[in-house]
């Protein structure tokens, strides 16, 4: 599986993610034509290479035909990324960081996701660091993003729109909640809401001691230079060696005995759609022999927190168990593939160097649906069809 490392040697902002990338390969002249797509008027990516601490990188200059930060709300970016010429999986990137961004403000100034103006990451800048990174990352064919402990400075102050503000802003701080982070003594801006938002949308954690073949490396520099560590995020992009893709989840659990069976399966229902990996119920016994349900859910350091919001609100349960894990899972990538039923959402699966496609158990209820046919015959049909292409 094709990974990037993210190495956040000076922390991460969003400039410093796209410039790390050019440095790796990605030709500005298709990131500025790619970036075109958004319609935002004339955009201008100027590459410069620097030396931070003795090393050389990239530091990338954007410049846009806007003049002064304009407020967006998020279903405002959200409308503009959609309504581009820009590929689905693309969208899909930046739209994810977007909402880290607008669940962090909203809890940080006590309003709703809604009502969250973006000033500094809704200005073209800031939009164009975050789908530029959604595009690079589709580029280079990156399957997986991982991190080190996200490095924060501490002790400074810093001047925003919405006034001064302490080290590390209280927005990067929300967002990176359950993530590794690293406070040093470092008083200045070392992670930016939006690289911290990059990173805990899309990592799958910190790496540990797995096996990697590194083909493309690349450093992003910073604006300033620090005279305490050098201020640049390296990436490292290649392939995983391990058989298995590994992340970090957070199982969530509780124990009911005194509600109302109906409503599990609503519930299963809801947490699914809500980003949870898993959720299943578990028959057990509690205290005085009653019979219980164990209902348990599985997600990760994203969605976590609405899971456990989903299960209080929906439940009788007063108290939930929260257990941080890992997960080892054989690589898969989801695709659009042909049938004589016409095209359908398959998934590709690595087993022992081979790839095996296999259809989603959704599309082969539809088809039997539609067509009147044994769920069963559709199921096998589809699998024999898909093993010969």
């Amino acid at each position: 599986m094709r990974i990037v490392h993210l190495d956040t040697i000076g922390g991460i902002a969003g400039d410093m993610t796209l410039a790390a990338f050019v440095s790796a390969g990605m030709p500005v002249d298709d990131l500025t034509s790619a970036l075109d797509h958004l319609g935002l008027g004339s955009v201008e990516l100027v590459a410069r290479r620097v030396k931070r601490s003795a090393i050389e990188a990239i530091q990338l200059d954007i410049r846009t035909a806007e003049t002064s930060h304009v407020h967006r709300n998020l279903e405002d970016i959200l409308n503009l990324i959609r309504e581009s010429g820009l590929p689905a999986g693309v969208k899909e990137t930046a739209e994810a960081v977007f909402r880290v961004i607008a669940e962090a403000e909203a809890r940080v100034h006590g309003t709703t996701v809604e009502g969250v103006h973006f000033h500094e990451v809704g200005a073209e800048d800031s939009i164009m660091d975050i789908v530029g990174t959604a595009i690079c990352l589709e580029r280079f064919g990156i399957g997986r993003v991982y991190s080190s402990p996200v490095r924060l400075g501490s002790g400074g102050i810093i001047q925003t729109q919405h006034g001064p503000m302490p080290t590390p802003a209280p927005a990067t701080l929300e967002i990176l909640k359950d993530y590794p982070v690293v406070l040093t003594s470092v008083p200045r801006e070392l992670t930016t809401p939006t690289g911290a938002a990059i990173i805990k949308a899309l990592s799958a954690g910190v790496l540990d001691r797995e096996a990697i073949s590194v083909t493309d490396i690349g450093y992003g520099a910073g604006a300033e230079e620090f005279p305490e560590i050098p201020n640049l995020l390296r990436i490292a992009i290649g392939e995983l060696a391990s058989a298995f893709e590994q992340d970090d989840v957070v199982i969530v659990e509780t124990s009911i005995d005194d509600m109302n069976p109906q409503i599990y399966p609503v519930l299963i229902d809801q947490l699914l759609a809500a980003g949870a990996h898993d959720a299943y119920l578990t028959p057990i016994t509690m205290k005085k022999g009653r019979p219980g349900t164990l209902l348990t859910a599985m997600a990760n350091a994203t969605t976590y927190r609405t899971i456990t919001e989903l299960i209080c609100r929906e439940t009788s349960t007063i108290g939930l168990r929260i257990h941080h894990s890992g997960r080892l899972k054989l690589p898969r990538r989801h695709v659009r593939a042909s049938t004589s039923f016409g095209p359908i959402n398959a998934k590709i699966v690595l087993r022992d160097g081979r790839e095996i496609t296999a259809p989603e158990f959704e599309e082969c209820r539809r088809i039997a649906a539609e067509r009147n046919l044994p769920l069963l015959e559709v199921m096998r049909r589809i699998e024999q069809e898909l093993s010969t292409q």
